[in-house]
């Protein structure tokens, strides 16, 4: 059934993510950020996300290195800034705007919800790290989240009733 990376890819791609930006800061106290729509969650008691990360990526070191990190979550009118934390730019915090959240780590501003984790396990998963996170903090706002699907960005688009899911 499986036969090659494209199509596996492909067949991913047919699940609707939303999208993050990852931050944390260096050992020089810099921030560091990076998008991803590999965020989960995963328990409500203890209250625990997960997201994972390339070991290719030039910041894995620097998030297995980090005590806590932010998961961002992106509202609608921020794919601009999507693009710029996925994209190889020098200082991806030029021009954005963002505080020290609770767990001292890089909150944006705008975001529709913000989890600020301790990085507590990180599990080998093929060519990725998985990361669990111990939500420490959080904060959401009414806003329209950024979503992604098929290899583009897409927005909601809500029924009349809202369902409601199986535990």
């Amino acid at each position: 059934m499986m036969s090659d990376h494209r199509s596996f890819r492909s067949a991913l791609g047919r699940f609707v993510t939303g999208v993050t930006i990852v931050t944390t800061l260096d050992e020089a106290g810099r921030p560091v950020g990076l998008t991803a729509n590999s965020f989960n969650s995963v328990s409500l008691d203890p209250p625990m996300v997960l997201w994972s990360l390339a070991r290719k990526s030039q910041n894995l070191a620097v998030f297995e290195r980090s005590r806590h990190y932010a998961v961002n979550i992106l509202a609608s009118d921020q794919r601009a800034l999507s693009d710029r934390f996925a994209r190889p730019v020098e200082d991806r915090f030029a021009g954005v705007s963002w505080q020290p959240g609770q767990c001292g780590v890089p909150v944006l501003a705008g975001v529709t919800a913000v989890f600020e984790c301790l990085n507590a396990t990180r599990v080998e998963g093929g060519d990725h790290l998985v990361f669990l996170g111990k939500v420490e903090a959080f904060d959401h706002a009414d806003r329209e989240p950024l979503l992604y699907h098929s290899g583009r960005y897409a927005t909601p688009s809500y029924a009349d009733a809202a369902a409601v899911l199986p535990e």
